[in-house]
C-alpha cells in the first residue's frame, strides 16, 4: 500500500441504532431534502464519468457512495463483481479497502484514550511500556524503546516503511507475534523516532497489538463492537487470503501487470489494510468521525481535532488521516486487486469509491479514483463541494 499522495485533492479542495438514523433501513431508499436531489440528466453525467474511468484503468467492478450532511444521498454501483460469472456489482458488494483500513484502528486508538485506558505518548515496547517485551528479544536494538503510540499514529517511528522490504509483505506464513518479534530482532530503525516521516504499514499492524493489549479483546471484535456498532455497521470484517476464502458478496480481485491479488497475507493485514466493507459502510463510519453535527459523533469534538492535525514532522499526514488546510480528511488504499478512497470534505461531504483492481505504475490509478469521485460530485449543481 502506497503512501497518500492527492496533490489534486489538496489543490481542489482535498448505542449504535440513535447514531445510525441517517443509514438506517435501505438507506438511499429514504427521499432526501430537496437540495440533495440529483436530476437524472446529473446522474448520467455521474456515471458517465465513472465509466470514463473505469475504461481508461481496465476496471471490472467499481461502487460509489457519497453522503451529504449526514445523509446519503448517492449509491451507486458499476460494472462486474465477477467477470467469469457476470455478476453484477451491487451496493451490497464487499471490497478490500486495503489501507483505510488505517482511520478505522486510528479511531480504534482514540476510543482507548479517551476511555483512559491509553496514553498518545505511551512507550510501545520495553519493560513498562504497553508492550512490555512480548515481542522479540530484548535488549532492542537502537531508538525501539523510545517508540510512542502518537509514533505509530503519525508514520514517525523511524523505519519499518512501505518499501520494497516492506515487513508485512515478508514471511507470509507468519503470525502477528511472530512477525513482530522477527523485526524487532533483525531491522534496524534508520532515524530517532519523531524526526521523520516513513510510511509504515507496520506501524499500523503494531497498533493493532496495542488494541488487544489493552482492551482483552482480539482487534477485529474490538473495533466491530466499539467502532462500527456505534456507527451501525454489522458486516464488515477482516479479509480472506485466498480466492476460496472470500466472503458472500464479496467481488473477485482481478491483477494487472502481473499482480497476484490471491497472494498476500491480507488477513495478517488486518489494523493497516485487512477490512472488507461496501462503499456505503465506509461512508456511515466517515459520518461519525466527521466532526459535523448532523450526525452524532462517537468520538469527542477535542479528540476528532487531535486525530486530525498534522503532525510537526509532515503537515499532510495526521493520526490515521491524510489532511490539508481546507480542512479536508481522507485516506487511499492499494493492494494488488484493490484500489480505494475515502473522503470527508470541509463543505459537509462524505465519500467513498471501491474497485476490484489495481493498475500499477502512472498514471496514478489512486489519484485518478480520487479525482474521479470530485468529478461525479460536482456534476450536481445543487451541491458545492
Amino acid at each position: 500500500m502506497r503512501r497518500v499522495t492527492r496533490r489534486c485533492a489538496i489543490t481542489g479542495i482535498i448505542s449504535a441504532a440513535a447514531l445510525a438514523l441517517p443509514f438506517a433501513g435501505s438507506g438511499c431508499g429514504r427521499r432526501v431534502a430537496s437540495e440533495d436531489e440529483i436530476a437524472s440528466s446529473e446522474r448520467e453525467q455521474m456515471a458517465a464519468v465513472a465509466t470514463a474511468f473505469m475504461r481508461n484503468f481496465d476496471v471490472p467492478g467499481l461502487s460509489v457512495a457519497i453522503a451529504r450532511k449526514g445523509r446519503l444521498v448517492y449509491d451507486s454501483p458499476f460494472g462486474e463483481a465477477n467477470r467469469q460469472s457476470g455478476e453484477r456489482v451491487t451496493v451490497s458488494s464487499l471490497f478490500r479497502i486495503a489501507s483505510v483500513s488505517k482511520p478505522i484502528t486510528a479511531t480504534a486508538i482514540f476510543t482507548l484514550i479517551e476511555r483512559g485506558k491509553l496514553r498518545q505518548n505511551d512507550k510501545v515496547f520495553g519493560a513498562g511500556a504497553v508492550l512490555g517485551t512480548r515481542f522479540g528479544t530484548p535488549p532492542y536494538k537502537s531508538w525501539v524503546e523510545e517508540i510512542t503510540i502518537d509514533h505509530l499514529l503519525t508514520h514517525t517511528c523511524g523505519g519499518w516503511d512501505n518499501s520494497s522490504d516492506d515487513p508485512m509483505f515478508e514471511n507470509l506464513g507468519m503470525d502477528h507475534a511472530q512477525l513482530i518479534g522477527w523485526v524487532l530482532d533483525t531491522k534496524s530503525l534508520q532515524n530517532p523516532p519523531g524526526t521523520h516521516y516513513a510510511y509504515s504499514n507496520f506501524g499500523y499492524c503494531v497498533l493493532g497489538r496495542v488494541v488487544e493489549q489493552v482492551s482483552g479483546r482480539a482487534y477485529p471484535d474490538f473495533v466491530r463492537e466499539e467502532i462500527l456498532a456505534r456507527c451501525g455497521l454489522g458486516d464488515m470484517r477482516i479479509s480472506g487470503n485466498t480466492l476460496e476464502e472470500g466472503a458472500p458478496r464479496e467481488v473477485i480481485y482481478y491483477g494487472q501487470n502481473g499482480e497476484d491479488p490471491y497472494d498476500m497475507n491480507v488477513a495478517r493485514m488486518d489494523a493497516h489494510g485487512g477490512w472488507l466493507a461496501t462503499a456505503r459502510d465506509l461512508v456511515a463510519f466517515l459520518n461519525h468521525v466527521d466532526g459535523f453535527k448532523s450526525t452524532p459523533n462517537i468520538l469527542r469534538p477535542e479528540t476528532i481535532r487531535l486525530m486530525t492535525t498534522p503532525s510537526a514532522v509532515n503537515a499532510s499526514y495526521a493520526r490515521g488521516w491524510a489532511v490539508n488546510n481546507v480542512p479536508n480528511w481522507w485516506h487511499g488504499g492499494s493492494l494488488p486487486g484493490t484500489t480505494t478512497i475515502m473522503v470527508r470534505t470541509a463543505s459537509g461531504f462524505c465519500w467513498a469509491a471501491l474497485t476490484n483492481t489495481r493498475r500499477p505504475g502512472q498514471p496514478d490509478m489512486g489519484l485518478a479514483l480520487d479525482n474521479m469521485v470530485w468529478e461525479m460530485a460536482r456534476k450536481v449543481s445543487a451541491w458545492k463541494v
